[in-house]
């Protein structure tokens, strides 16, 4: 896999406008984790997509008609099964992390890419996710040197108090030392 003009190859694509540009000279320097599942702690379901892209139907359910107007994006979704859709060009703003800071630093949308996992906070996540996300994470990371192992954080830590996900079911361990552990195999081909 690789990104090229911002898109990974070999990976869904389901362009959303629900983006920008990012401000000028704007270094892509974070990656954030979040969660997702439509209707709550329910998958598969196919939802996520028109959600991100403003095509979501109110009725059909009831708890789209409170979010069916919002206007919000990832620049990826990784599924339960591990199939990674892309929305926003990794080159572009989406509209992920709302009010936030890192480092100091506000507008994390400005300098971030935004990561959805299908899940919830208190669900265990799916070992294909977590084979998904290192794999992608390593593509980014090589397209955008400037995201290193300790620049990767969740929603919940640059917008605590008003976001919660990827929440306690997400193994960061795990995930962390995956990534170490590519890190060095590639480093030995």
């Amino acid at each position: 896999m690789r990104i090229s003009e911002g898109w990974l190859e070999g990976v869904v694509c389901c362009p959303s406008e629900h983006c920008n540009e990012r401000p000028a000279g704007c270094d892509v320097s974070l990656l954030v984790i979040h969660n997702i599942s439509l209707p709550p702690a329910c998958f598969g379901g196919g939802f996520v997509q028109p959600f991100f892209t403003g095509q979501l139907d109110p009725s059909l359910h009831p708890c789209f008609a409170e979010i069916a107007d919002l206007r919000v994006s990832a620049h990826f979704l990784i599924e339960r099964d591990g199939t990674v859709t892309q929305f926003v060009s990794c080159d572009r703003r989406a509209w992920h992390a709302g009010a936030s800071c890192y480092g100091g630093r506000e507008n994390c949308n400005d300098f971030s890419i935004g990561i959805e996992l299908e899940g919830t906070d208190e669900l265990p996540y799916a070992d294909a996710q977590y084979d998904a996300l290192v794999s992608l994470t390593r593509v980014l990371q090589t397209a955008y040197p400037a995201i290193t192992n300790h620049r990767i954080t969740g929603h919940e830590f640059i917008a605590p108090g008003r976001k919660t996900d990827p929440g306690p079911a997400f193994d960061w361990r795990r995930y962390l030392q995956a990534l170490v552990c590519s890190h060095r195999v590639q480093g030995e081909h």
